[in-house]
């Protein structure tokens, strides 16, 4: 009973950062109707960042917060450069290019940074353990920053009028255009909340997962299961689906296919989604009259 608690527990821990993850890609596609497929190769760069500016003398917790906005500004970079001139063309050359993007920022880093794997500081003990020793100080305090993003996340988007603008946008941006909402402009802030959503996901996790321009290969896989489990167009239900896949991956690996196989779970949530509930389980199935 105590080694399923400790799963469970463990496995919300790690389905913050696929939360996290999940809500970035789900910003994205809610906004421009593309998948980022570069959001894990994005954050790995982020954290490459956050790791440099530690070696110069920063502590953790200031590198993490110049890392955010950085990541920010290259969010929206990113996508007033690359991503709108080709956004009204069709939806395989807005594919190509994002996979072009992906390939740019892994053979960026290696180029910059080196390919050899490094451990990642943790600013929480390692040697301590809550709850009864069943979570250690790093995944509680990696829960403990994702909520906190989430939060702040909730209440920019409910109460502030760029965050309602921003819902306006992505619902309906011709009617938001006709009101003199500036789309465009919105469309680049919801790709730099994405890339700093997905640098606070990378800071987290690569204490556990170590420094390589590869780490966040296997958790983007994990971010877009929770995504299409959640529901893509939901981000709320993208979160849900984090902490829901977190758990199950952790029960399955512990119980049933073992660590080895535990990616290949993954493929097969995205695609029995993909096959039964296209929406997920948060997700409106929309109709469109052809």
């Amino acid at each position: 009973m105590q080694t399923l608690i400790h799963q469970i527990v463990a496995g919300l821990a790690t389905g913050c950062i696929y939360a996290s993850i999940a809500l970035a890609i789900s910003m994205v596609h809610q906004s421009t109707h593309q998948l980022n497929f570069a959001q894990g190769e994005m954050a790995m760069f982020s954290t490459f960042i956050a790791w440099a500016l530690m070696q110069t003398g920063l502590s953790y917790f200031s590198a993490f917060a110049l890392t955010v906005v950085v990541s920010f500004a290259m969010g929206m970079l990113i996508e007033r450069f690359i991503i709108r001139p080709v956004g009204k063309t069709s939806m395989l050359s807005m594919v190509v290019v994002v996979i072009g993007l992906l390939l740019v920022c892994n053979s960026s880093a290696g180029w910059i940074w080196g390919y050899d794997v490094r451990p990642f500081p943790s600013p929480f003990p390692d040697d301590m353990r809550l709850l009864g020793g069943y979570v250690t100080a790093h995944e509680a305090g990696s829960f403990g920053i994702t909520m906190a993003m989430l939060i702040a996340l909730y209440l920019f988007f409910r109460f502030t009028p760029l965050g309602l603008a921003m819902r306006a946008a992505a619902q309906n941006p011709v009617s938001s255009r006709l009101c003199g909402v500036r789309v465009d402009l919105l469309f680049g802030v919801g790709w730099g909340l994405a890339a700093a959503i997905g640098a606070v996901a990378g800071i987290t996790v690569a204490h556990v997962l170590f420094l390589d321009v590869n780490m966040m290969a296997g958790a983007v896989l994990y971010g877009f299961a929770a995504a299409l489990v959640g529901g893509i167009d939901n981000p709320w239900g993208a979160i849900a689906g984090g902490f829901l896949i977190g758990v199950v991956e952790n029960l399955l690996g512990a119980y049933v296919v073992g660590n080895d196989l535990k990616l290949t779970v993954a493929l097969l949530i995205i695609v029995g989604v993909l096959t039964f509930k296209p929406a997920g389980i948060f997700g409106v199935q929309r109709v469109r009259r052809v």
